[in-house]
C-alpha cells in the first residue's frame, strides 16, 4: 500500500530543514542560517502513530526572477503537486509577510490540506500572537520550535488526520510485481514496449515524457507479471525537471508496490551518481533488484566489453554485489530474453524460506571454518539462528553479547548463507539478538 507524502513548504529562513530533522530523526538536510541553503527537495520515510509517511523539504519559496529563486519555486511546487498534505511553516518572530501571502496563494490554488505551523515560537509569551495567523484562512495554526522539539507531537497529530485512505492492494498470488527505475531516458518506456511487443507507452527523446505510472499486465514464460511504470510529472503548467532531475517521488511509490526492481543504465552515457542514488531507493527498501544496462546495441557488445562494463557496475554498485546484471537494447530486442529469467529468479530469492535445521548448519560450518571474534577477551557465541521474515529474507541469530557481533563476521556469515541458499537478486538482513 503507498504512503501519504507530506512536504514542507514555506519562504526561505522559517526553519523547514530544522523541522525535517526533527520529523525523521536525523540531519538529513543542510542546516544553515543562511536563506536558500535547501535548493532542491529532499526525501525521507518518516513515521507517527503507526502511519508510515513520504516526508519532502522543499527549498524555500520565493518571488522573483533570479535563476535560482525561478528553480527553487519550481522544485517546491513540484513537492506542492506531489504531496498529500503540505505543513505550510513561517517564522514566528516575523509574522506574516508579504512573501508568506505570495506562499498562501499558491497554497490555496494547490486545493491540498494545509495545517500551518508557527516556528521558533520558543517563548511562551509569544504565543499569545498566534491569533494573528488565523487570517491566512488555514484554520488552527500550530506553535512550535523546530530547534527545541516543541510542538511537533501536535502538529503530527493534525497531519495525519488529513492522510487520504488508500484501497489495500490484492495481489494475485504468483504475480510478480516489479518496476523500471532509472534516470530519464534510460529507456523504460521503451523497455515496457519491448516486453509487451506493442507501442502501449508514450516513447519520446524529450525527458519526462511519461506522465501517469499505469499498471500493465504481462503474461510470459508461464508467469504472469504486473510491470509498474515510473511515471514523470503529472502537473499541468511549466514546471519541468532538469535534465539530471529524477522524480524521486514516483520511484519511491513504484517500489514500495514492487517484488522486483529493474535499475536501468544507459550503456551509451554510463554510470552518473544519480544512478547510484537512484539503485539505493531500491536496496534501502529491501527490494529484489535486476541491473539493466540498455542500449547495449550502441555500443562495442563483446565479451569483453561486457564484463569490463560489469566490472565498472560492480565497482560503483558494492552494495548491489547480489543483484544480477542484464545486457540489453530495448530498442532492437537484442538479449530481451535474458531478462524475464533473471526477474523470475530474483524474485523466487527474495520469497525464499529455508528451514531451521539446515540454515544452523550452514552457520555451524561457518564457525567452524573461522571462529567467532574475541573483543576485549570475551568471545562471540552464536546459539542458533532462525529465518524470521521474507520479502527480504531476514534471520536472527541468537548470540551471547549482540555488541560483539561485528559488521565483518556479520558479512562473512551473510556471505555463506548466500553460498548455501543462493538468493541472487534480494537483499538479505541479519539481526544479532540475545537470547531471552
Amino acid at each position: 500500500m503507498r504512503k501519504s507524502v507530506v512536504a514542507i513548504v514555506g519562504r526561505p529562513n522559517v526553519g523547514k530543514s530544522t523541522i525535517f530533522n526533527r520529523l525523521v530523526g536525523e540531519r538529513i538536510s543542510i542546516v544553515e542560517d543562511i536563506p536558500g541553503v535547501t535548493r532542491d527537495r529532499i526525501y525521507a520515510s518518516a513515521d507517527w502513530l503507526n502511519q508510515d509517511f513520504n516526508l519532502i523539504d522543499t527549498g524555500g519559496i520565493e518571488i522573483g526572477d533570479e535563476p535560482l529563486l525561478v528553480q527553487m519555486r519550481q522544485q517546491a511546487e513540484i513537492a506542492i503537486d506531489e504531496a498529500d498534505v503540505i505543513i505550510f511553516i513561517l517564522n514566528g518572530k516575523e509574522g506574516i509577510t508579504a512573501a508568506d501571502e505570495e506562499v498562501a496563494k499558491l497554497l490555496f490554488k494547490s486545493n491540498k490540506s494545509v495545517v500551518l505551523a508557527i516556528n521558533k515560537m520558543d517563548n511562551p509569551e509569544m504565543r499569545e500572537t498566534i491569533y494573528e495567523y488565523y487570517s491566512l484562512g488555514f484554520g488552527e495554526p500550530f506553535p512550535i520550535s523546530g530547534s527545541h522539539g516543541l510542538g511537533l507531537g501536535d502538529l503530527l497529530d493534525e497531519v495525519v488526520k488529513h492522510f487520504p485512505v488508500f484501497a489495500e492492494e490484492e495481489a494475485e498470488e504468483d504475480t510478480i510485481y516489479f518496476s523500471l527505475i532509472g534516470r530519464p531516458n534510460v529507456g523504460k518506456s521503451s523497455l515496457v514496449n519491448a516486453l509487451l511487443n506493442e507501442e502501449r507507452v508514450i516513447v519520446s527523446e524529450i525527458e519526462g515524457t511519461t506522465r501517469d505510472a499505469i499498471d500493465t499486465r504481462l503474461h510470459k514464460d508461464d508467469q504472469d507479471f504486473i510491470i509498474i511504470d515510473t511515471a514523470g510529472m503529472r502537473k499541468r503548467g511549466k514546471v519541468y525537471e532538469t535534465t539530471e532531475k529524477y522524480s524521486v517521488l514516483r520511484a519511491l511509490r513504484a517500489i514500495e508496490r514492487s517484488d522486483v526492481v529493474l535499475v536501468l543504465i544507459d550503456a551509451e552515457t554510463g554510470i552518473r551518481e544519480q544512478d547510484k542514488k537512484i539503485a539505493g531507493y531500491a536496496h534501502e527498501a529491501g527490494r529484489a533488484v535486476v541491473i539493466v544496462v540498455n542500449k547495449w546495441d550502441t555500443v562495442a557488445s563483446d565479451e569483453k566489453a561486457m564484463k569490463d562494463f560489469e566490472t565498472k557496475i560492480r565497482a560503483h554498485f558494492l552494495y548491489l554485489d547480489y543483484a544480477p546484471i542484464v545486457f540489453l537494447s530495448a530498442k532492437t530486442k537484442k538479449r530481451l530474453h535474458t531478462l524475464i529469467p533473471a526477474i523470475k529468479i530474483a524474485s523466487e530469492s527474495h520469497a525464499k524460506r529455508v528451514s531451521t535445521n539446515v540454515l544452523n548448519d550452514v552457520i555451524m560450518d561457518a564457525i567452524a571454518m573461522n571462529p567467532t571474534p574475541t573483543v576485549k577477551g570475551k568471545r562471540l557465541k552464536v546459539l542458533y539462528a532462525t529465518q524470521v521474515a521474507v520479502k527480504p529474507p531476514s534471520f536472527v541469530i541468537f548470540v551471547n553479547e549482540p555488541d560483539l557481533m561485528h559488521f565483518s563476521y556479520e558479512r562473512f556469515l551473510e556471505n555463506k548463507i548466500r553460498d548455501a541458499f543462493g538468493f541472487i537478486g534480494t537483499p538479505i538482513k541479519l539481526f544479532a539478538r540475545r537470547r531471552q
